[in-house]
């Protein structure tokens, strides 16, 4: 194969560079979610319920009163412990040792007392409103727990993302094993193989995917290694097929005849040639586990809560559709559909480009 016009062809697609840009720019998204998301509390669970379901671009005053005791645990990768309250208000009236506040929205109508004492020692009025009076904007607007959605979708990218990374090297895992043991060596083991994948082909995915993932319990690993446990079967009958082929080849027989091991021929010489169509399957494996993991998520079996999912926010909000708030089920669901469509046109610019008689 010439990598060097492989390459040529593939910048020429328009297309698979933009979905492989796409792509990475989703990745870096999911590696640093709590650097770029508004809320960087764990899983952006921050809740207002005073605010839920705001439109995109809402802003509102919020009080931060802080809580004794309490210690500021930030982690790059697993978010902060949130060492104060936020309250959204509108309305404040100052008093000498004292301040009362109204919280935002219509659900109370009454003032509540603060003592001036929990804020620092020495702190003054004007420290106050500089300092723990601020004014919080929600680009896409909140979810029906006043949660910011911004952050809830980026946080969520980690979930599509490795699950795509998890059940993909799963399925490689296994079927290139299982696939390169029933080509290469035939007769009764590879019938063997060939029922085994036969059963697990003719059995539903998601049926599948539900049984192992109640088997295993609910919960983020669990969904992981259920949909790669339901992939490897495409990717064995590819290897099989391939090897199969491969092995009748000359040089092959060659390293046979020379006494090379099993082991070595399949390693060195055969795998080797399968790599080209290996990553092409592995492309669309890729969209499939995320559209597997969405719908788990949206049946209620996929990340639990409070862990943000796309599947599980479109399941939380797609009552708004119907309600004049869609926004808050179809952001969610756009996210989704743009990230496998990028794996899909990727995974087919790639069948193009690594396709050997061209």
């Amino acid at each position: 194969m010439d990598f060097k016009s492989s390459f040529n062809r593939f910048q020429s697609d328009k297309w698979a560079v933009s979905s492989f840009l796409f792509i990475i720019g989703i990745s870096l998204v999911a590696i640093f979610a709590y650097s770029l998301s508004p809320d960087k509390t764990t899983y952006a669970n921050q809740m207002h319920l005073s605010i839920h379901s705001q439109p995109p671009g809402f802003s509102c005053q919020v009080l931060i009163i802080p809580q004794q005791g309490t210690v500021n645990k930030s982690n790059l990768f697993s978010g902060n412990v949130n060492p104060v309250e936020e309250i959204p208000i509108q309305d404040i009236r100052w008093f000498e040792e004292t301040l009362e506040y109204k919280r935002f929205g219509n659900a109370t109508d009454y003032y509540e007392k603060v003592q001036l004492n929990v804020f620092p020692k020495g702190t003054t009025r004007v420290q106050i409103e500089n300092e723990f009076i601020l004014t919080k904007r929600f680009l896409l607007g909140t979810d029906k727990y006043g949660r910011d959605l911004l952050s809830r979708l980026i946080i969520g990218s980690r979930i599509s993302i490795s699950i795509g990374f998890v059940a993909v090297f799963i399925s490689l895992i296994l079927g290139i094993f299982l696939g390169a043991i029933a080509g290469y060596f035939g007769g009764g083991l590879d019938r063997l193989i060939m029922w085994l994948i036969n059963i697990v082909w003719s059995i539903p995915t998601l049926l599948m995917v539900i049984a192992i993932t109640l088997a295993l319990g609910r919960g983020f690993w669990q969904v992981f290694v259920a949909v790669g446990l339901t992939m490897w079967v495409e990717v064995a009958r590819l290897v099989r097929g391939q090897v199969k082929s491969i092995k009748e080849q000359l040089y092959v027989q060659a390293g046979s005849v020379l006494g090379f091991s099993h082991t070595r021929i399949l390693i060195r010489h055969v795998l080797p040639m399968i790599v080209a169509p290996l990553i092409v399957i592995s492309a669309a494996n890729f969209a499939s586990a995320i559209l597997m993991e969405s719908g788990l998520s949206f049946l209620g079996i996929g990340a639990q809560p409070p862990m943000p999912s796309w599947g599980g926010m479109v399941k939380d909000h797609f009552r708004y559709l119907l309600l004049g708030k869609p926004y808050l089920a179809v952001l969610p669901g756009l996210a989704i559909m743009s990230l496998v469509l990028a794996f899909m046109m990727l995974g087919n610019s790639l069948r193009d480009v690594l396709d050997v008689r061209r």
